[in-house]
C-alpha cells in the first residue's frame, strides 16, 4: 500500500529542505525522500564560506544535517530512499513515486535532486543518442519489442531499467563498464563487467564493443548510471528540459501541473543561496496547489 502525503520532495539538500520547510508552515503534510548522507554536492563541499549566517565556515556535510534537523524538527518526515521512479497515479489526480522499498504517492512534487548525471565518456554514446541511445525505459522499451538490448549502469537504478525492458525485449545485457556489480542482477540478464569502448552502428546503435574486443549485437543501448537525478525524472513524465536542466516559470512550476523543481536541477548559479531561494519558492508554489485542488474538488 502506497504511502500518501500532501508534497513529496525528492532530494534533502538546500533547495529540497527549503522546499519541504515551506510547505509545512503552509500546513500541508511534507515528506523529503533522500539518498542519505554524503551523496549529494552539498555533502562532499569541504567548507563553505560564502552563506549567510555563519561566522566561521561550516562543511557541507554540517550544512546538510542541520537543515534536514530543522526540517524534521517542524514535523516534516524524512525518509532514505533511493528514487527509481517517478510516475502519474493510475486516476491521474497526482504522483506516484516508486524506491527500492516503498511507493509514495502525493498530489504535488518537487524535484529539487542536483543536477543530471553526466553520461560516461564512450565513444560513440553521445552521437546516437535518439538513434538507439536512450536515458527512459519507460518511455522507449516499447521500440525493442523482441530485440536485444543492453543497460548501462551497476546499481539499483540500472537494475530498475532492466525490468522494464525485460517484459519487451528479447534479451536484456547488463554493461557494468568496469564497474563491480552493487546490486545481484537477476540470472536471466547477461551481466558483462568489461569497460565498454565503443557504441557502433551504421547511423544507428547495433553493437557495443567491450575493452576486451568483444563485440555485442543490441538494437539499444539505455544509459543507467548512478541513480536517477531530477532531470532523467523530469524527462520521464513529460516535463521539458533546457539542455540538461528542468525548465520551469517563474514559480518553478514545469509543464506538468503539480510538478515543480528547484535548486542544482534547473541551472544557473550552483550554489546554496540559490537553491534555498528556489526551493522556498517551489514549495509555496506546490503548497498553492494543493490547496486549489482541493477547493476544487469540493
Amino acid at each position: 500500500m502506497a504511502v500518501t502525503t500532501d508534497v513529496l520532495v525528492i532530494g534533502g539538500g538546500p533547495a529540497g529542505v527549503s522546499a519541504a520547510l515551506y510547505a509545512r508552515r503552509s500546513g500541508l503534510d511534507v515528506t523529503i525522500l533522500t539518498k542519505g548522507k554524503e551523496t549529494g554536492s552539498l555533502a562532499k563541499a569541504h567548507l563553505i564560506e560564502n552563506y549567510y549566517g555563519f561566522a566561521e565556515p561550516i562543511s557541507g556535510a554540517e550544512l546538510e544535517a542541520r537543515g534536514i534537523a530543522g526540517a524534521k524538527r517542524l514535523g516534516v518526515n524524512v525518509e532514505n530512499a533511493e528514487v527509481m521512479s517517478l510516475l502519474f497515479k493510475d486516476t491521474m489526480d497526482g504522483f506516484r513515486v516508486e524506491t527500492g522499498g516503498e511507493t509514495y504517492e502525493a498530489p504535488a512534487v518537487v524535484l529539487a535532486a542536483g543536477a543530471v548525471h553526466q553520461a560516461p565518456p564512450i565513444q560513440g554514446l553521445k552521437e546516437r543518442e535518439g538513434h538507439g541511445v536512450s536515458y527512459c525505459a519507460i518511455c522507449d522499451s516499447f521500440f525493442y519489442r523482441n530485440k536485444t538490448v543492453a543497460v548501462l549502469g551497476a546499481g539499483a537504478y540500472a537494475l530498475h531499467e532492466a525490468d522494464i525492458l525485460n517484459q519487451p525485449a528479447e534479451k536484456v545485457l547488463i554493461l557494468t563498464d568496469g564497474k563491480e556489480p552493487e546490486v545481484d542482477f537477476p540470472a536471466n540478464y547477461e551481466v558483462h563487467t568489461a569497460k565498454v569502448s565503443a557504441v557502433e552502428g551504421d547511423g544507428k546503435v547495433e553493437r557495443v564493443v567491450l575493452e576486451d574486443g568483444t563485440a555485442l549485437d543490441t538494437a539499444g543501448v539505455f544509459v543507467a548510471f548512478g541513480t536517477a537525478g531530477s532531470s532523467e525524472l523530469a524527462r520521464k513524465i513529460g516535463a521539458l528540459l533546457n539542455g540538461t536542466s528542468v525548465k520551469v516559470d517563474e514559480n518553478m512550476a514545469t509543464k506538468v501541473p503539480g510538478l515543480f523543481a528547484a535548486g542544482d536541477c534547473t541551472g544557473g548559479l550552483l550554489q546554496v543561496n540559490k537553491s534555498a531561494y528556489e526551493g522556498a519558492k517551489a514549495g509555496l508554489a506546490a503548497a498553492k496547489y494543493v490547496r486549489q485542488q482541493r477547493a476544487k474538488a469540493k
